[in-house]
């Protein structure tokens, strides 16, 4: 949604977002009211506003996204801003940095640079213009007061990136990333002129921000698998080292969620699907699995990874059953309030893969490569109407305690030849 009461600002960056086709402007604006009134009728997943807008073109545009990410959490917002003064992206980020993103106006034609904070507050992100970084930083030091370390520190400060972050990216712990940043603002301190004081107190506002974030959990390891933030504690090479490791991948899909998508309230809908995802990372947990993410009703999960184990076949097996247990569970409570049941179908492969932290220095995944995980989607594909069906690999691996029934050789789109796939039988 876009809102800005200047006519020509507002079609003209609509017009440079319609030759993204990724994005869509669902909504337009030109003061608070119809902000938040609009935003909370529309529910779009990303607000583009500028900063001053009627009644008294003070910060309506700040004040009104504030409102909006009240009244819908996880809403994105983008300012745009004439204001290069950095007092402005820090009062933004006051309440934590994570959704949102202040760029200046005159490079918003820059569509690259636009869409990236779209992008990037659509998933929890922030970014702040680069030119407003090189504003925070510049008046804090003189050339060459600084070592190369405490100027990239400094920078990754600037930029907003949290303290866990950083540490994923030095091999440091928090805890000595956090003492390095104290120690920085006592260098910068020492013997500051003016200028200098003023820009340190944007970065201690800043640095505040960003505790208050990881406080409140918004941090990088939530977007990490559970498990592997341990390991990289106690393993700091993990973070540049590709592993080789046999798995059990699980993937599992809601049927037929487009239609109930269609037929249900965005808001009730949006009720069951997090109670789905908490009863299917509940099951996996439980059984020793890895969640990898979540992507709309999908559910991508792992078993022998970030630490290998021998019975991880097994374990996705149980998986999988305890899986359609707890979704029929849901689904006797739901029928009961005349909801859509959850129908659940699910894929399993055992075999080698390849994991490893992938991404870039504003945002790491850690992922798994290899076409076990394209045979666990195609498996799941095959589990229509519902319920489990696994590669022969899988089968083998788990053992005879489970009752499978041969569906036979399955063509797979992307292999050459055929895949012998294997049906649960449950009661």
């Amino acid at each position: 949604m876009l809102a800005d009461d200047n006519l020509i600002v507002r079609e003209g960056v609509r017009a440079l977002l319609a030759r993204d086709p990724a994005l869509e402007v669902v909504g337009l604006a030109a003061d608070y009211d119809e902000l938040v009134a609009a935003a909370v009728r529309l529910r779009p997943q990303v607000i583009v506003t500028d900063i001053r807008m009627p009644p008294t073109f003070q910060d309506e545009g700040i004040e009104a996204a504030r409102e909006v990410r009240r009244r819908l959490p996880g809403t994105g917002t983008v300012v745009l801003s004439q204001y290069d003064d950095p007092e402005y992206a820090v009062r933004l980020l006051g309440d934590g940095a994570a959704g949102y993103a202040y760029l200046l106006k005159d490079r918003v034609s820059d569509a690259g640079l636009l869409g990236r904070a779209i992008r990037a507050v659509a998933t929890g992100g922030s970014l702040i213009d680069p030119m407003i970084v090189r504003e925070l930083m510049d008046p804090a030091r003189d050339e060459g007061a600084l070592s190369e370390a405490k100027e990239s520190l400094l920078r990754q400060v600037a930029e907003g990136r949290p303290v866990k972050a950083i540490a994923l990216a030095s091999g440091d712990t928090p805890e000595a990333v956090n003492a390095a940043i104290e120690q920085l603002f006592l260098d910068l301190a020492d013997g500051a002129s003016k200028g200098r004081q003023s820009a340190l107190r944007r970065l201690r506002m800043l640095h505040t921000a960003i505790l208050r974030r990881e406080e409140q959990g918004e941090t990088l390891s939530r977007l990490l698998p559970s498990g592997l933030a341990d390991k990289l504690r106690r393993d700091r090479g993990a973070v540049d080292r590709t592993e080789r490791l046999n798995v059990t991948v699980l993937m599992s899909d809601v049927r037929g969620y487009s239609g109930i998508a269609e037929s249900t309230d965005p808001a009730v809908l949006a009720g069951q699907l997090n109670a789905h995802r908490r009863a299917m990372n509940g099951a996996i947990l439980d059984a020793g699995g890895t969640v990898m993410q979540y992507v709309g009703d999908a559910v991508m999960a792992v078993f022998g990874a970030p630490d290998p184990s021998p019975d991880h076949a097994r374990s996705a097996i149980r998986a999988a059953c305890d899986m359609h247990v707890r979704q029929a569970e849901l689904d006797a409570v739901w029928a009961a309030q005349d909801l859509a049941p959850f129908w659940l179908g699910i894929g399993l492969s055992t075999g080698e893969v390849a994991a490893a932290l992938l991404g870039s220095d504003e945002r790491v995944e850690y992922t798994l490569v290899g076409d076990t995980v394209n045979l666990a989607q195609r498996m799941q594909d095959l589990a229509r109407p519902a319920g489990t069906v696994a590669a022969e690999t899988t089968v083998r691996a788990g053992g005879d305690a489970w009752p499978w029934k041969s569906l036979g050789a399955r063509p797979v789109k992307g292999r050459s030849t055929p895949v012998n796939a294997y049906h649960l039988v449950v009661n």
